[in-house]
């Protein structure tokens, strides 16, 4: 096992460890016993879990997370899929396969189409794609189930579920979106082509720490097609190496 498995399982067992853990602690409270600031930076900090949970099931995509072991690396990307919104991984992995191939053109599914290239009706087809109705129903009775779990501990269950819970979800899919489709491939990019057109993706210029709390990184989006074999985490270095290359 190389160091960079070894160092992406480790980080993929806290994500994971973490999201649990912060489910666990925070369900059982009742709401008016925390500060509006706590409740605050909880969700921050769950919302940044659940993106987190995404980018061990992208490296898992791109079989990176542990390609010495193919099945225990799509399992562990199907956990996490799962956890993050029931998403299927069969259907994330063709059309994130599909996405690399015809980066920034109509072929591919993460591209605004024909359609308004604007954030939010770009997001909103973005997000119809990939939401199914057996997938919301999961969702809701997941978060019902938790609700029910949570009852006995706490006064506020189902506003716990909904706080520490979807919430987290729906704003993890708004940074996943912003960070990691449409700011790298808006049509407003520099070097932008015609929609139909080829479109280069556009890496953010952000430093290492503010990538990590941006997307785990994924903001390095130019470096990420260029070097789809990297892990999230040999991003910001592959970045960098990049950078200093082309001052040499």
């Amino acid at each position: 096992m190389t160091l960079p498995t070894r160092r992406g399982l480790f980080l993929a067992a806290g994500i994971f460890s973490a999201w649990l853990g912060s489910l666990v602690i925070l369900l059982p409270t009742s709401r008016m016993d925390l500060p509006d600031g706590v409740v605050f930076l909880a969700v921050l900090g769950r919302t940044l879990l659940q993106t987190g949970l995404f980018i061990v099931a992208h490296d898992a995509m791109h079989n990176t997370l542990w390609p010495e072991r193919p099945l225990a690396n799509r399992l562990i990307g199907q956990a996490a899929l799962l956890l993050y919104a029931a998403l299927p991984y069969r259907k994330c992995l063709n059309n994130h396969r599909r996405h690399h191939r015809h980066a920034g053109t109509v072929r591919d599914p993460d591209h605004h189409g024909e359609g308004d290239p604007s954030l939010m009706s770009w997001y909103l087809r973005f997000m119809a794609a990939y939401l199914s109705p057996w997938q919301l129903t999961a969702l809701v009775v997941s978060w019902l189930v938790l609700a029910s779990v949570a009852a006995p501990f706490s006064s506020s269950p189902l506003c716990n579920v909904l706080i520490y819970g979807a919430l987290p979800v729906l704003m993890s899919s708004l940074q996943l979106f912003v960070v990691g489709t449409y700011l790298p491939h808006r049509p407003s990019s520099p070097g932008a082509s015609d929609p139909a057109g080829e479109l280069q993706p556009q890496s953010l210029n952000l430093p290492t720490w503010l990538s990590l709390l941006a997307c785990f990184h994924f903001g390095y989006h130019w470096e990420h097609h260029r070097f789809p074999h990297l892990a999230w985490h040999e991003l910001p270095a592959a970045k960098w190496r990049l950078k200093e290359g082309a001052h040499t």
